[in-house]
C-alpha cells in the first residue's frame, strides 16, 4: 500500500485546506476582569492610618521634648540666679572691712609692732602685746567736699498773711 509521494502530498494539502476552513478565528467580546478593589482600598487605608498615627506620635514626642527643655531652661536660670546670689554673699563675707570689724568686736586688735617668722624658725622683730588703744580706724572718714560744692544755707521767713 505504498502510494506515491505525490499522492501523499496532495492528500495532505487537501486536509490542511479543510482544517483552515474549519478553524476560522472569530472575534470574541473581551470581558475585562477588574481587580478586586477591597484589598487596594484596605492597603491605602492602612498606609494612611499608619502615617497619621506616626505623625501624631512624632508631634506628641516633640511637644514633650519641648516641655522638658523649657523646664530645664527654667531650672538652669533659677540655679544661675542662686549661684549669683551665693557669689555675692560670699564676696560680702570675704570683705576685708567686714572681717576686720568682726575681729574688732571679738576683742582683737592690730599689733603696733608686727613680728615675722622665717621658714627656718627665726623671729624678726620684737614682739609686744597689742592694746585696744592701738586699734585702727576701720571705716575711713567721709571725704570732705570742697568749698565750692558746699552751698551756704539760707533761711527765708515767709511773711504772715
Amino acid at each position: 500500500m505504498s502510494s506515491s509521494p505525490a499522492v501523499q502530498i496532495r492528500s495532505r494539502v487537501a486536509s490542511l485546506g479543510d482544517a483552515a476552513t474549519r478553524a476560522r478565528l472569530t472575534v470574541v467580546p473581551h470581558t475585562r476582569r477588574r481587580a478586586a478593589r477591597v484589598p487596594f482600598v484596605f492597603l491605602v487605608s492602612v498606609v494612611l492610618l499608619t502615617g497619621v498615627i506616626g505623625l501624631l506620635m512624632f508631634n506628641t514626642s516633640m511637644q514633650q521634648a519641648s516641655f522638658t527643655a523649657s523646664r530645664l531652661d527654667e531650672q538652669a536660670a533659677t540655679m544661675a540666679a542662686r549661684e549669683e546670689a551665693l557669689k555675692m554673699q560670699l564676696d560680702d563675707l570675704r570683705d576685708p572691712q567686714r572681717v576686720a570689724a568682726q575681729a574688732q568686736r571679738m576683742g582683737m586688735v592690730v599689733p603696733s609692732t608686727p613680728v615675722f617668722l622665717t621658714l627656718d624658725g627665726q623671729v624678726i622683730g620684737t614682739p609686744a602685746p597689742a592694746t585696744p588703744e592701738d586699734g585702727v580706724r576701720l571705716n575711713p572718714r567721709p571725704p570732705s567736699l570742697p568749698a565750692g560744692l558746699r552751698p551756704q544755707v539760707q533761711f527765708v521767713e515767709a511773711p504772715a498773711p
